[in-house]
Order: structure tokens, then C-alpha cells, then sequence
């Protein structure tokens, strides 16, 4: 990570990113994905194949990282790498990225990138209008999911564990057994 003191723009980091997948660009600071565990790679896969599932004929689709998101607005441009976005404005779809504001994000934790993703990143999607936000933590096997509301912050989180069954808040036909996801 780059201290704070040391951000740039978005100009220079393109400069920096050509060609490199794992960098991510947020509030002026470039951050450096690390391989994720097998724990990490089992809950992505799992949660993958059940987007796939419920997304086929939809109008809406899911992606997996490395996939570039482009967050853009008047006064500033990020890039970010969600674990797994669901879009349904495809405008924003082009061939090498998405510029624009996925309807639901999801990060499975790492212990290298947990703050990270409590702190900057939910920063970031709450600001860019992000409805949904899921942390997963492969360690506790838990789900924390934050649903943007009308003021334009997160609601405090529903936390599934254990037994539960993942019911999305915008998507109210998606369900999935947290004994799926952790497998």
C-alpha cells in the first residue's frame, strides 16, 4: 500500500496498471492484490455457481475478479476489484471492464485485505450507490450483508451464520444455504 501522503491521480496510476490484474485504485491509494487461499477460491467458486444459476435468462449478470470495475464521477475515479460483482445497467460493459456502479458487491475476507474491505471499499460502494454489499469470512463462516438506504448509507448489517440460509434484499428469490457456501 501506498501511504496516504504519497496518493496520486487516476492518470498516474493507469500509467502504472498497464497490463498488471491485480491492482486496485481507491481514494488516490494503489493496492496490490495478493493471491487469495483455497478457503477464499471454495466460497468465490460456490457463490459463482449459485449466481449463475439464479442470474441464467435474467437480465442481470455476475462476474468474478480479476474483473475491473470503473467508479466514476465528477470528482473522482476508482478501480476496484470485487470478488464477485451482479450487474443489471450492462451500459457500462465494455471489453475490457465495467465503468459504473455494480447493483450488488461482494468481498470474501483475507486476513491481508480485511480492513480494507470493511473501511475503504465499503466506503467507496456506499458512496458510488452500491444497493448491496456482502462481506464473507471464510474463517467464521459468516455472511455480513449491508443494504444501501434511502440517506445513502448502509443499514447495519444482517449477519447470517452456521445453519442460515443468505436471503438478498434486492434479489428476493436468491437463497443460499451458508452449508453450500463453505463446503
Amino acid at each position: 500500500m501506498i501511504p496516504k501522503e504519497n496518493s496520486i491521480d487516476y492518470e498516474e496510476f493507469e500509467r502504472m496498471d498497464s497490463g498488471n490484474e491485480s491492482l486496485e485504485f481507491i481514494n488516490g491509494i494503489v493496492y496490490m492484490q495478493a493471491a487469495p487461499s483455497v478457503a477464499h477460491q471454495i466460497v468465490v467458486t460456490n457463490l459463482s455457481t449459485e449466481f449463475g444459476n439464479y442470474f441464467k435468462g435474467k437480465d442481470c449478470r455476475h462476474f468474478v475478479s480479476p474483473f475491473d470495475v470503473i467508479f466514476e464521477n465528477e470528482k473522482e475515479k476508482s478501480k476496484g476489484q470485487p470478488d464477485l460483482i451482479v450487474i443489471c445497467d450492462k451500459s457500462g460493459l465494455n471489453e475490457k471492464n465495467y465503468v459504473g456502479v455494480p447493483t450488488l458487491a461482494v468481498e470474501v475476507l483475507e486476513p491481508s485485505t480485511t480492513s480494507r474491505d470493511y473501511i475503504e471499499k465499503m466506503d467507496l460502494y456506499m458512496r458510488f450507490g452500491v444497493q448491496e454489499y456482502w462481506i464473507i469470512s471464510p474463517r467464521s463462516k459468516t455472511v455480513e450483508m449491508f443494504t444501501l438506504q434511502q440517506n445513502g448509507t448502509y443499514s447495519e448489517p444482517r449477519i447470517y451464520s452456521k445453519d442460515d440460509i443468505v436471503k438478498s434484499q434486492i434479489f428476493e428469490e436468491f437463497l443460499i444455504s451458508l452449508q453450500e457456501l463453505f463446503i
